[in-house]
């Protein structure tokens, strides 16, 4: 699948900015020190990159941030490749939130990574597609959203 500026074999210029955003977030948090600020600086970040999405994306990663620190508050928000992500205290992504724009998708993502514990036999979904968010949807996020940072 190619995109906009994709070179056979190569990386897209979208994966190449979300890695240059990545190279940022690993220099960032090499300067910070861990702790408070560290963390708050952190949140804000993850605050402006929410902010910054296009309307619509930016509802429903409002939301599912809402819900996030709601549900698993032992959760820190941070980016990771430029997308707000909530780590466990061993700074490990437990998920995140990748916004439509950011890949031209038609949809939004909620993802989980290794340190979630999603765990179910031997095959589970790692991400959801979003399109809105509704009492079910946020009941559903709740669920695994608990289930990811136990």
């Amino acid at each position: 699948m190619e995109t906009s500026g994709t070179k056979k074999g190569g990386f897209s210029d979208d994966e190449k900015a979300a890695m240059k955003e990545r190279a940022a977030e690993a220099r960032r948090e090499a300067k910070q020190a861990k702790g408070a600020a560290s963390k708050a600086a952190d949140l804000q970040t993850c605050l402006d990159k929410i902010a910054s999405m296009e309307p619509a994306d930016r509802v429903l990663a409002q939301k599912v941030h809402a819900i996030v620190t709601a549900t698993a508050p032992d959760l820190s928000p941070k980016t990771w490749y430029g997308m707000p992500a909530y780590t466990d205290a061993d700074g490990k992504v437990v998920c995140f939130f990748k916004d439509a724009a950011k890949f031209k998708s038609r949809f939004c993502t909620l993802g989980f990574e290794d340190a979630a514990n999603i765990d179910d036999g031997s095959m589970w979904p790692t991400s959801y597609a979003i399109i809105a968010i509704g009492d079910a949807e946020a009941k559903a996020i709740t669920a695994l959203v608990k289930r990811a940072a136990s």
